[in-house]
């Protein structure tokens, strides 16, 4: 039987002729579909349309700004918090927006990442019939791939940084468990304000406690006063080291050790972050029917991402020159979107978002951002700050409301992913 020939006639040769075909129920055979290797002719025809932007031009526009405004200030909170001094927030607001936050990248990488991608370029899509497309499940392979090149740019970022100042791993000075006391002998204290230094690792700070920020967004602005005043009384310990400028100069140092290890973890972050934020731009820009729907959820979408973005930004110590980094980077984050959004509004009348070469690039874009978003949120946001974090809180139900703001920000994210 020749493949364009079927018992109840011959198969449409062009697209145009498949909505006559297939509207009639009777001249479609799914087993003759199978059998003559032509599910994804069926497929392609499904999932084929014209631009799908059918609503008003002033809503559209709105969305613009809206999205620009909400998830701006969002992403502003969490580092307000902790480097406007006069900005006085309570501890657990602050540990509400960090860790629900974090949550909310979890979620992200999991159910606005990985399942568009499926749907994308997956087995059983248009483009996953495609040859060269299906020998091998791509999305899964993809997201691999990118989650593994943030570890190793990760690991060489701490090893540059290791060996830069002779940065000791925790435990690897003593041989001992990073939960072991005796590999905590640098701590920082912050009800007595004590600063504690034995003499053998005065000058070495583990690996965990520079890549973990402090629970407290105060901790850092308390110490630092506490040193100022050190500073002024001009002591000196029995040991001979002298507690005023020494220490603060240490603390500096510390701070940029922290920051270097910390900031390219965060740089890939927001790049995974961004490349969705495009996607979800463009889709916006160009919605028909299904705008009403997408449009407060995805204000609400971008406004909880843009939380964990400013979450993790406020954790890192900037050095005192780079006190611009934290807030252009917040600001690169909410304009991203909202210039999504122009420019989908721009080709509302010829963007095919239902297109093969769209499918394509938002399947790879979905799935690279996917490894990039499930590494940092497992690893740098999770891992570090509640499993290898030498000076996590040890108060029971300070553990107890962070880890609910994790299940919180990742359940409602995935809530969200109902509508987009």
């Amino acid at each position: 039987m020749d493949a364009s020939t079927t018992a109840t006639g011959v198969w449409p040769q062009s697209t145009d002729d498949y909505t006559d075909y297939i509207s009639n129920p009777a001249n479609v055979n799914l087993d003759e579909v199978v059998e003559l290797g032509l599910m994804k002719q069926v497929v392609c025809y499904m999932n084929a349309g014209g631009p799908e932007y059918g609503g008003s031009l002033g809503v559209h526009i709105s969305a613009i700004f809206v999205v620009l405004v909400v998830s701006t200030a969002v992403t502003f909170f969490p580092v307000m918090a902790t480097r406007i001094k006069k900005f006085k927030i309570p501890l657990y607001p602050y540990l509400f927006a960090r860790y629900f936050g974090a949550g909310v990248i979890i979620a992200t990488a999991f159910i606005h990442l990985l399942d568009p991608a499926y749907s994308e370029i997956g087995p059983q899509t248009c483009v996953g019939m495609t040859a060269g497309w299906d020998q091998y499940s791509w999305v899964p392979a993809i997201a691999l791939t990118s989650g593994m090149v943030v570890f190793l740019m990760d690991f060489y970022a701490e090893r540059y940084v290791e060996k830069k100042y002779g940065l000791a791993h925790a435990g690897a000075a003593q041989g001992g468990h990073p939960g072991d006391p005796r590999v905590r002998a640098e701590s920082v204290d912050l009800g007595m304000m004590h600063y504690q230094l034995d003499n053998s690792s005065r000058r070495r700070s583990t690996h965990q406690a520079l890549h973990s920020a402090d629970q407290d967004p105060h901790l850092r602005n308390d110490l630092q006063q506490g040193l100022g005043n050190t500073n002024n009384e001009s002591k000196t310990m029995e040991d001979g080291y002298t507690s005023g400028d020494s220490l603060s100069e240490e603390m500096e140092e510390l701070n940029n050790r922290a920051f270097q290890q910390q900031i390219a973890a965060f740089l890939i972050l927001e790049f995974g972050v961004i490349f969705h934020s495009v996607i979800i731009g463009l889709t916006l820009g160009t919605a028909g029917d299904e705008f009403a729907t997408l449009y407060p959820v995805i204000v609400f979408h971008q406004s909880f991402e843009g939380l964990g973005i400013g979450a993790r930004l406020s954790s890192i110590p900037f050095p005192k020159k780079l006190h611009w980094m934290p807030w252009i980077l917040c600001l690169a984050y909410g304009l991203t979107t909202p210039i999504s959004i122009a420019i989908g509004l721009g080709v509302r009348t010829t963007y095919n978002s239902s297109s093969n070469t769209a499918n394509i690039v938002s399947g790879i874009l979905d799935s690279i951002s996917a490894g990039i978003l499930l590494y940092t949120g497992f690893v740098e946001l999770l891992a570090r700050d509640f499993l290898f974090n030498p000076e996590r809180t040890n108060n029971d139900r300070q553990l107890l409301f962070m880890i609910a703001c994790v299940l919180l920000g990742a359940g409602i994210m995935a809530l969200l992913g109902k509508w987009a």
